[in-house]
């Protein structure tokens, strides 16, 4: 029995005498250096002012008009647009018994689509600005304006 007792007490030793790794060389693993090209990159402008625009309708058509009506607006005075970006359309869902009491396994499905588009306008002029606070588009459209 003493010879066993013997034989795991080096093993023993030997995990509480192992170096600990130092937390703060395993936390930050190197990533490889990246060599500096010849070529120089030209950054683009900053925009310092930008108006977002955010056109919600139910019907796509309507949407895809009135956003078409707000580019030529916008192109009309010079002004650098950047869109228009699809957003995912919002889907509501609503399930509904047909009848009152009974017949539970009839029911109706009712689903309402709201289909969005983002537009950009980098360095809006004040001129752009009016012409679209002006514009009549057609009923149904929602349109959030914000400065960015």
């Amino acid at each position: 029995m003493p010879e066993a007792a013997v034989k795991k007490a080096p093993a023993k030793r030997a995990i509480a005498k192992a170096p600990a790794k130092r937390a703060d060389v395993m936390a930050t693993p190197k990533a490889p250096a990246k060599r500096a090209s010849k070529k120089t990159a030209v950054a683009a402008p900053v925009p310092e002012h930008k108006l977002r625009i955010r056109v919600r309708a139910y019907e796509h058509k309507i949407l895809d008009l009135s956003v078409k009506q707000i580019m030529d607006t916008a192109a009309r005075f010079d002004a650098t647009v950047v869109g228009p970006v699809p957003l995912p359309t919002e889907i509501k869902r609503w399930t509904v018994n047909r009848s009152t009491f009974v017949h539970k396994n009839a029911r109706e499905q009712f689903e309402m689509r709201i289909h969005k588009r983002l537009i950009d306008i980098l360095n809006p002029s004040p001129k752009v600005i009016e012409a679209l606070t002006n514009l009549n588009l057609p009923t149904g459209v929602t349109i959030d304006v914000k400065m960015v």
